[in-house]
């Protein structure tokens, strides 16, 4: 039986948008009227899904409504500390909600790096976020990196020490990733068709690649 869903890449550069507001059909065929092509939505860190998150409903809805579709996962409050084991844990379930919500293989799934404590390592850090991408690679999704303030990481530790091939600047002043660059950019915030949202821009990184989104299978 064909999936109603299927693995795609922008074929240009492309509008979109981050939200933590729920959407419906209806939103969704707004916001692609006003010019959004693509949309991320939150998944949980943990067992429990926060009444906000994405649902198995509303991706349908989302996808039925023309936009094409990522999620990302919910980062710690600000001051938290990673290591290995939290980046294994909270894989795990990125993994297991993105899969419950009806995600394909081969879609990227980001994990949403700030807000880390000062004083963290950044061997800490990598090992946190590698963990993370080892679970997401696992379960046959592609893990993406959202890059926010007090990462702790510079340019050459995001490009040399994780195993991340998909990254998304944050709206913050953060490092480039060297030699790669990034792929998605967030650029800012606005209110749209009543929707409080981060606007975003795809494009290939330096190296020719770029972000893996699933859309409706026509």
């Amino acid at each position: 039986m064909e999936s109603l869903y299927k693995a795609a890449t922008p074929v240009q550069k492309a509008k979109g948008f981050d939200t933590n507001t729920k959407l419906n059909t209806d939103l969704a065929q707004q916001l692609k009227h006003a010019g959004y092509q693509f949309c991320l939505r939150y998944i949980s860190r943990s067992t429990a899904e926060d009444p906000r998150d994405l649902t198995a409903e509303e991706v349908g809805d989302i996808l039925e409504g023309g936009l094409a579709l990522m999620p990302v996962q919910h980062v710690d409050r600000k001051g938290w500390t990673p290591n290995a084991a939290l980046g294994k844990e909270y894989g795990a379930e990125a993994a297991a909600h993105a899969r419950e919500v009806g995600f394909i293989p081969g879609i990227n799934v980001w994990l949403d790096l700030e807000g880390v404590a000062r004083g963290t390592t950044v061997d800490a850090v990598v090992d946190y976020a590698n963990a993370w991408n080892q679970e997401l690679f696992a379960a046959g999704f592609v893990p993406g990196l959202y890059v926010g303030n007090d990462s702790i990481l510079n340019s050459d530790d995001l490009y040399q020490k994780l195993s991340f091939h998909h990254y998304w600047k944050s709206l913050s002043q953060v490092p480039p990733v060297a030699q790669r660059g990034y792929q998605m950019i967030q650029v800012m915030g606005n209110i749209t068709c009543g929707i409080d949202l981060d606007e975003d821009y795809v494009q290939p990184d330096n190296m020719g690649e770029t972000v893996i989104w699933m859309v409706k299978n026509s």
